[in-house]
């Protein structure tokens, strides 16, 4: 009886994630709009609020065991959300448009605070107002030099600063073949050409690999004449610059603090969101990421597979659960499938990734049926809560937001009806 049981749990483990492969197979022949692939996601977040409110949520609660539901969803939420960011820092978060575009932009916000945190100790930009760096942001970019690559040029006429990152660069003395000093982190090079108009004195030189930032001559000529105290700042900084080179004027170090606090709040509104080169750019950048996408996927579907399994332990396996996981399951392999496809991976390692996906569901699910055989309903109720808690944790960071991201108001509809398709397989 017991291995009828399993056998059973690992063909509806299949067919609940036979949606998966499925998935892959229509984002290679179809490329839909924003607003169908949203409202496809939204209708998979509701049906997946529908399984887990009826069949999760609503038996433990039958059994009067919410803090034992309660104490599960919990646990299953912030296992979720660790493991979820540390997939996602490897790569992972490549895995769905919603989740890539979250990530890169909380990315680009951080950045960009840490670079304000070394503007603020710069004489030439804690002039500006901190309101002021609202405008700033969109004219920075961040740039990587490799060993050797030149950033400025000597003789050369101004064309950008950079504010160094990370690394380190060489002054070269380019007439006289020498090597004047070294700069690295918060150091600014090139600005007085660009404030003078005259040429480099000296050759800038990437001493390893370098980031750093650039802000480029037309947008700070316009910085300058659109901004009175800033071209101020300037005039000052350069006759101090020209007359004592090794001294400069800086803020104090509280006057610092207090610039960088209310400039970095200014930071995220100013951010636009990555667009297809950020992307393509962060996802050679991690060279785990197939592996990477492949477990963050994993991750979403554990907590369905197992409760497959372990709920046929104690009731007739429910048709609103696998209607709700079948239903969720195949936006979230389309939408990732057209992702996938659009950062190069070809279409028969999709669908792999999605097949071996669907067999360690219903193996999951086989698991599942066979650990959970011994358990109490109270310890049940409280897999059933892990379950709930880890699977609404996916719908809220992952599925509705890339759905509202794609397509806005259609969002809501959307999600009502798939929530009222999978209720509808309970009155079957």
């Amino acid at each position: 009886m017991p291995e009828s049981i399993a056998l059973q749990a690992f063909i509806f483990g299949l067919i609940s994630a036979a949606s998966l492969p499925l998935g892959a197979i229509f984002a290679r022949f179809w490329s839909p709009g924003n607003r169908v692939i949203a409202a496809l996601m939204a209708f998979g977040g509701g049906a997946l609020l529908a399984a887990l409110t009826i069949d999760l949520v609503g038996e433990a609660l039958d059994r009067d065991h919410y803090y034992e539901l309660a104490t599960g969803c919990l646990i299953g939420g912030i296992l979720f959300v660790i493991l979820n960011r540390w997939i996602n820092s490897r790569g992972g978060f490549l895995r769905k448009v919603g989740t890539t575009v979250s990530y890169l932009t909380r990315s680009k916000s951080s950045d960009y605070k840490r670079l304000f945190k070394r503007l603020s100790r710069s004489p030439l930009f804690n002039a500006l107002p901190p309101e002021q760096m609202q405008h700033l942001v969109p004219l920075i970019e961040r740039q990587i030099f490799r060993p050797g690559q030149v950033l400025l040029r000597q003789g050369n006429e101004a064309e950008s600063l950079y504010i160094i990152d990370e690394g380190k660069v060489k002054v070269i003395d380019d007439i006289h073949h020498h090597q004047i000093t070294a700069l690295g982190p918060d150091d600014v090079v090139g600005e007085i050409s660009l404030i003078t108009g005259n040429v480099h004195t000296a050759t800038i030189l990437a001493d390893g690999k370098v980031t750093a930032w650039e802000i480029k001559k037309e947008d700070f000529d316009e910085l300058v004449r659109e901004t009175p105290v800033f071209a101020e700042a300037i005039m000052e900084l350069t006759g101090q610059r020209l007359k004592e080179l090794g001294s400069e004027k800086t803020l104090s170090k509280e006057q610092a603090e207090d610039w960088f606090d209310q400039a970095k709040h200014r930071v995220d509104a100013a951010i636009t969101p990555p667009i297809a080169s950020d992307i393509k750019e962060a996802a050679t950048s991690f060279s785990a990421a197939p592996l990477a996408i492949w477990l963050g996927i994993f991750l979403d579907g554990i907590p369905e597979s197992l409760v497959i399994g372990s709920s046929m332990l104690h009731a007739s396996i429910s048709l609103s659960l696998i209607a709700g996981l079948f239903l969720s399951n195949f936006p979230e392999a389309f939408s990732s499938s057209l992702g996938m496809r659009e950062q190069g991976y070809s279409f028969n390692r999709i669908l792999t990734m999605w097949s071996s996906l669907m067999i360690f569901t219903g193996i999951g699910a086989w698991l599942g049926s066979i650990y959970f055989v011994e358990v109490s309903l109270t310890t049940f109720s409280l897999v059933e809560g892990i379950a709930a808690g880890a699977m609404l944790t996916v719908i809220a960071e992952t599925m509705l937001p890339e759905a509202y991201h794609r397509g806005g108001g259609v969002t809501g509809i959307s999600t009502l009806l798939g929530f009222l398709a999978a209720i509808f397989f309970t009155t079957l």
